[in-house]
């Protein structure tokens, strides 16, 4: 009679969880495996209230370029760092020097963070302002990187839920 109540209760927990699915994230300058580590300082997938500091690392096999962009639950997409000179290793932004801390804010909803990755200096800013559909956001992503070899560029995305 114990084991079938404490079954039971384990099932009754267990339905009640629920299931986070990463987003399709349709990256097309990825796949050299340059970037190593893209992750939130609580975690992919994981939650932060309006107003709480959120920090992001970046691991790298090698030195290079970062651009850290952002598109939120309401399609508007920012620019949080432009070309950013790293070391190989993991970087956590924003960095001292960077002068600035991130700052959750409305809209809530999930929070999607793109970290793209260049060996060589970029000859161009990355600047985002206004709204972007998937399609939009990769194109805008995939056509920075089409200057660059395959072999020097990556792209990674992870997500977080702001509530």
């Amino acid at each position: 009679m114990r084991t079938a109540l404490l079954l039971g209760t384990l099932a009754l927990g267990l339905s009640a969880c629920t299931v986070t699915v990463r987003p399709n994230l349709g990256l097309q300058g990825s796949g050299s495996n340059l970037i190593t580590s893209l992750r939130p300082d609580r975690g992919e997938g994981s939650t932060y209230a309006v107003g709480e500091p959120l920090r992001v690392s970046v691991t790298t096999r090698t030195a290079g370029y970062v651009t850290l962009i952002a598109l939120q639950s309401n399609g508007y997409a920012s620019t949080l760092i432009r070309n950013a000179y790293v070391p190989a290793g993991t970087t956590t932004f924003p960095r001292a020097q960077d002068g600035v801390t991130y700052n959750v804010a409305e809209p809530r909803g999930l929070q999607r963070v793109r970290a793209i990755f260049t060996r060589v200096r970029p000859t161009t800013d990355l600047v985002l302002r206004g709204s972007y559909d998937d399609g939009r956001w990769n194109a805008t992503s995939d056509a920075y990187l089409q200057p660059y070899d395959a072999a020097d560029r990556d792209v990674q995305e992870t997500y977080l839920y702001i509530r």
